[in-house]
């Protein structure tokens, strides 16, 4: 399922069974030129995603008929487009599994609006680039041995098979890649991955580090490829893909 290339208004789909809620949602995006479908139940979401195809999908995590957990498990793989997680939960736990599954942004509700609509324009951005870039990501490509990286395709191999990544995954792996052999900290990585710095709390780069680890063959007690520099970030080994 590929994203939409249509230049026009992105298009959202936001399933949520608080439908006084999610029609708030929809009116105050569509001030700023989103295009905002509702669905509201779990278990017809998936079809209603494979139907529409939206740039972006936000995903709440309890649902009639099915949970959103399940839905992004089984979306991810097909479904190329950001996937942002909406609950009223405050547990650690249920973002630690929604960003395992692939989501790639997690908001607790309620969210402030500027919030929100500041969420889905970076990950926008991140992953249907403008024109004005698109041309000079044509020739963003990294190599390191056996690893190759395409940003204007946004994809990824390593022996010649081909890496499945998410947004954030990619996003992630460009980021260290581009600065191989640099300690990338915490506080850097959120402000370019996500807009805001580390607060102590957010995990979402280190289990997309666990994740790249082991979609790239790295030693999850041993990593050699991408190691972890204590107190301060993460380091992209360029001699480690041979």
């Amino acid at each position: 399922m590929q994203v939409n290339s249509d230049p026009g208004p992105s298009q959202v789909l936001l399933v949520e069974d608080d439908v006084q809620l999610a029609e708030l949602v929809q009116e105050y995006l569509q001030r700023y030129e989103f295009v905002v479908s509702l669905e509201h139940r779990g278990d017809t979401a998936p079809d209603r995603v494979r139907q529409q195809n939206p740039d972006i999908l936000v995903l709440d995590l309890n649902l009639p008929g099915r949970d959103g957990l399940e839905i992004c498990r089984e979306l991810r793989m097909e479904f190329q487009g950001p996937i942002v997680m909406f609950t009223a939960r405050d547990e650690d736990v249920d973002e630690i599994v929604g960003l395992e599954l692939g989501a790639d942004d997690y908001l607790t509700k309620p969210v402030e609006p500027r919030v929100l609509l500041a969420r889905l324009r970076s990950l926008l951005r991140r992953y249907r680039p403008t024109d004005a870039n698109q041309s000079e990501a044509a020739e963003d490509k990294l190599s390191f041995g056996q690893l190759h990286i395409d940003a204007s395709a946004r994809a990824a191999s390593l022996n010649d098979q081909a890496i499945e990544l998410s947004t954030g995954e990619f996003d992630l792996l460009w980021l260290l890649a581009s600065m191989a052999g640099k300690v990338v900290e915490r506080d850097s990585a959120l402000k370019s991955l996500r807009g805001f710095g580390y607060d102590g709390l957010d995990r979402s780069v280190d289990i997309g580090i666990s994740r790249l680890r082991r979609k790239l063959s790295d030693d999850a007690n041993h990593p050699y490829r991408i190691k972890t520099v204590r107190g301060r970030g993460y380091l992209f080994v360029p001699d480690a893909w041979e």
